[in-house]
């Protein structure tokens, strides 16, 4: 059964994820900043590779926009790691939504059951934990990263 996808307005859900680093990245610690949770499908894919690219190019304005990009699929830490590496994401969180299997996307309404991994979406959390945008995009895409700063810098 499909949960509901979270909708803006709606208080953010919070979790604590490994990153590709095996640092922790808990969302309420993000209280202050906007949190922007770019959803994947999978690692070693090209549009997914795309999408998570488009958010370290640009690491720097989301910076200037009080905004806290990461990315979450279903992959295991040591997948991750080794993906960051292979598409050089260095400075983005790569978070690893593998253990209890895609309990986050399940949270936020966005784990696909008859796939085993989340849709593509972009859901920014706002600076009080609350969800201010949520984007699903077909899974054969690359999400346009202009239209979420555009959001975020107030002119979209």
């Amino acid at each position: 059964m499909q949960s509901v996808i979270v909708q803006p307005g709606d208080p953010a859900r919070n979790f604590s994820l490994k990153d590709q680093n095996d640092k922790t990245f808990d969302l309420y610690e993000q209280t202050g900043k906007r949190t922007l949770l770019s959803f994947h499908p999978l690692a070693w894919t090209d549009f997914c590779a795309a999408q998570m690219k488009s958010l370290e190019v640009n690491v720097d304005e989301f910076a200037r926009q009080n905004c806290v990009p990461v990315g979450i699929s279903v992959d295991s830490r040591p997948c991750k790691q080794a993906w960051a590496k292979s598409i050089g994401v260095t400075r983005t969180p790569l978070l690893c939504d593998f253990w209890p299997h895609g309990a986050v996307a399940q949270k936020y309404g966005l784990f696909r059951e008859e796939n085993g991994f989340s849709e593509r979406a972009n859901v920014i959390v706002d600076e009080q934990q609350k969800v201010a945008l949520v984007k699903v995009y077909p899974v054969h895409s690359v999400p346009d990263i202009s239209e979420i700063l555009r959001f975020l810098q107030g002119t979209a």
